[in-house]
């Protein structure tokens, strides 16, 4: 009985087959027939393009930042802003420098409390100088005046609200004595395709 069926289910995938005028195959069939066509397609491209699977050789792009003065650690108040510009004097090169008095990702100084931010939103460019607030514990950058984007600046800029999507470009900071110096950037400064204007550099 059980043959009859098997043999009744043959009959009507070929009947269907036949109905359609098309070739039906199983899964383990299209498998098979795929992974050679894969191979096949392989070949037939390093044949035909030779050289197309070999990867070329390319120097890496070292970006060196200035090393640059930007103030003295003993003229920074506590929550009391400075502007600098970095990492030059070119278009949306400016950025909010300030000691929180909290410990702060990235930050300088005996309470690691000493960040600087770029000052324009990531969203659309808002600006965002004087834009520094302390509300309870936490120290914030914004909100930014088109569209309220608010970053937290003792977590390394990261987004708090709004409709930015990527975090404040927070300025690289050394302490040498009670110099500042600038000495890089996290992050794209907005309006820019790469954060230095030029490949001149200070040393």
């Amino acid at each position: 009985m059980s043959e009859s069926v098997t043999i009744g289910k043959k009959s009507r995938e070929d009947q269907t087959a036949g109905e359609h005028g098309k070739c039906m195959l199983n899964r383990r069939q299209f498998l098979m027939y795929s992974g050679a066509t894969a191979a096949t397609a392989s070949t037939v491209s390093l044949t035909l393009f030779p050289g197309t699977a070999k990867a070329a050789q390319a120097k890496a792009r070292v970006v060196g930042y200035p090393r640059k003065l930007v103030g003295k650690l003993s003229e920074m108040k506590d929550n009391v802003p400075a502007v600098i510009n970095y990492p030059d004097d070119g278009k949306n090169s400016m950025a909010t420098m300030v000691k929180t008095g909290v410990k702060c990702g990235g930050g300088v100084g005996a309470q690691r409390d000493l960040v600087a931010f770029s000052a324009l939103c990531t969203h659309q460019g808002g600006p965002l100088l004087g834009r520094y607030r302390v509300v309870d514990e936490h120290r914030i950058m914004g909100s930014c005046p088109l569209h309220l984007s608010t970053y937290d600046v003792t977590r390394h800029g990261i987004i708090i609200s709004g409709q930015a999507y990527e975090s404040l470009p927070q300025v690289l900071l050394e302490l040498d004595g009670d110099d500042i110096y600038a000495v890089g950037m996290m992050g794209l400064i907005y309006g820019r395709n790469q954060n230095l204007m030029s490949d001149t550099t200070e040393s």
